[in-house]
């Protein structure tokens, strides 16, 4: 009891957190289950087969591991972009429709978080397969024999499914804070729809798209699960290699070598995002 009255004297500033018990379950986990076994890989790829940057020497001077690095940085660009283009004039819809719609359309937008990614992707195995109905969509087009499955653009395809809500999201979040007197103003003032568009609503939008740009982009590195199920090993992605090395080569040092790797490429991405735009406005909102 001693003990307990000396704590509860304590100033507030100095008693523990009680929240900080309630946490400790999960940072044990993740400790245990992420946090070791990513520093534990990292540490092998500088020590093994002796401590040095052999590994990185070997792996910078390997033309098909770099291609794969550069197919991968490109899939992934490809996939922001395009996530972008669909996403922006849905998530401005999301804004300017009243409270039922924006609900509707917000929980179609949090679907795919409510499915597994795995039936998702085999969903889009069975509709992008040949004689699939995208298949037979497209020959409405005379366009015969489109192989997507397997190919990197039914990769693409499903990816951008997967990752769509990462970019809608940060966009309606930003597109919410936008003062609407400010569109208002500027059409008293004469502007047209899309001069207000140009002028006032995309510049004030920009925190989102940069924030949408950077999530999805950095996901997109490191994606498994889709490139496997809708691509093949002749477009494999870095992921997909790092499988390779570790469950068929067990070659841990160059598998936690390309990890770094991609640690790297996705710290400059997140650094540039944050020199663009200041990260409180990147999912804050333009409030």
């Amino acid at each position: 009891m001693d003990g307990l009255d000396h704590v509860m004297r304590l100033p507030d500033r100095l008693r523990p957190d009680p929240a900080l018990g309630l946490l400790a379950p999960a940072l044990l986990a993740l400790a245990v289950f992420f946090l070791y076994p990513a520093i534990s890989l990292i540490w092998r790829s500088f020590t093994e087969p002796s401590l040095g940057l052999a590994q990185y020497g070997d792996l910078l001077g390997d033309g098909v591991t770099l291609g794969v690095l550069a197919r991968t940085l490109w899939v992934s660009a490809l996939v922001s972009v395009v996530t972008l283009i669909i996403a922006y004039p849905y998530a401005y819809l999301m804004t300017t429709t009243g409270p039922r719609v924006r609900a509707v359309l917000v929980a179609l937008a949090l679907l795919p978080f409510w499915l597994s990614l795995m039936a998702r992707t085999f969903a889009w195995v069975v509709l992008l397969q040949r004689g699939g109905p995208i298949s037979w969509l497209l020959e409405q087009f005379g366009l015969h024999d489109v192989t997507l499955v397997g190919t990197l653009p039914g990769v693409v395809i499903g990816m951008v499914q997967v990752l769509l809500p990462f970019m809608v999201l940060p966009l309606y979040s930003t597109m919410q804070g936008i003062d609407r007197r400010l569109v208002t103003a500027a059409r008293s003032l004469g502007a047209g729809p899309a001069t207000t568009f140009r002028t006032v609503v995309l510049p004030l939008s920009m925190p989102g798209v940069v924030a949408g740009l950077s999530l999805v982009f950095v996901v997109a590195l490191g994606f498994y699960v889709t490139p496997v199920l809708l691509g093949s090993p002749q477009n494999a992605l870095i992921a997909q290699l790092i499988g390779i090395k570790v469950e068929q080569l067990r070659d841990f040092p160059a598998a936690g070598a390309m990890a770094v790797l991609m640690l790297v490429a996705t710290a400059v991405v997140l650094a540039a995002a944050t020199r663009m735009v200041r990260l409180g406005d990147m999912f804050g909102g333009a409030r």
